[in-house]
């Protein structure tokens, strides 16, 4: 399965972002394609670690 097949299963709306190129498993087991927001959120999520680490020292 290509890429591109992976695309055509996830059409994106208004509500719903493109994938950028990867999937996650769920607890069910269902491949869910990873978002910019996704990512935007982790990243927030490390640096606000990252500050409370850096003043606990």
């Amino acid at each position: 399965m290509s890429l591109q097949d992976n695309a055509a299963q996830y059409p994106t709306n208004k509500h719903q972002q493109a994938p950028v190129g990867g999937f996650i498993i769920d607890g069910q087991g269902r491949e869910v394609p990873i978002t910019e927001e996704m990512i935007k959120q982790a990243c927030d999520a490390l640096e606000e670690g990252r500050q409370r680490a850096s003043q606990q020292t």
